[in-house]
């Protein structure tokens, strides 16, 4: 039994410091901070959660003790790398005004498209009624 885990722990520690490298080589060879965000927010937290998995797993079996740290690490990273991404996004999206950054790498026409709303992008709008007034009593840009 202590065979198979001992493959189990191999196996993730492989596979997450192969995620954190293809993530950490894609934060540093990619063009765009667009594409670069794909990097650190998807590969390499898979690569970070995999070796914690691993970690979960051996120290119960091998040295016998267990602690949650691991666990809400795990969870933690998991809830905000996604918040984190869509935040640094965001701010991209809203760093030159309501455009975009032109970056000829992102493969991005010069401006976003229109939402047909007033209030513009990353922004929730709801119709109201007659008056199209925006959702949270914010007025238009």
């Amino acid at each position: 039994m202590e065979l198979a885990f001992e493959i189990l722990v191999s196996f993730l520690i492989l596979l997450g410091g192969g995620f954190a490298f293809v993530g950490s080589l894609g934060l540093a060879k990619l063009p765009s901070l667009m594409t670069r965000l794909h990097g650190p927010t998807k590969a390499t937290t898979l690569g970070v959660g995999s070796t914690l998995i691993a970690s979960m797993i051996f120290f119960p079996a091998f040295v016998g003790s267990w602690s949650a740290h691991e666990l809400l690490i795990t969870l933690f990273l998991f809830i905000t790398a996604p918040v984190s991404a869509n935040m640094i996004a965001k701010a991209h999206l809203h760093r030159q005004g309501w455009g975009i950054d032109p970056n000829p790498a992102d493969r991005i026409p010069g401006e976003l498209p229109d939402t047909g709303g007033p209030t513009g992008w990353a922004t929730f709008w709801e119709p109201r009624g007659e008056g199209d007034e925006v959702a949270g009593g914010v007025p238009p840009h």
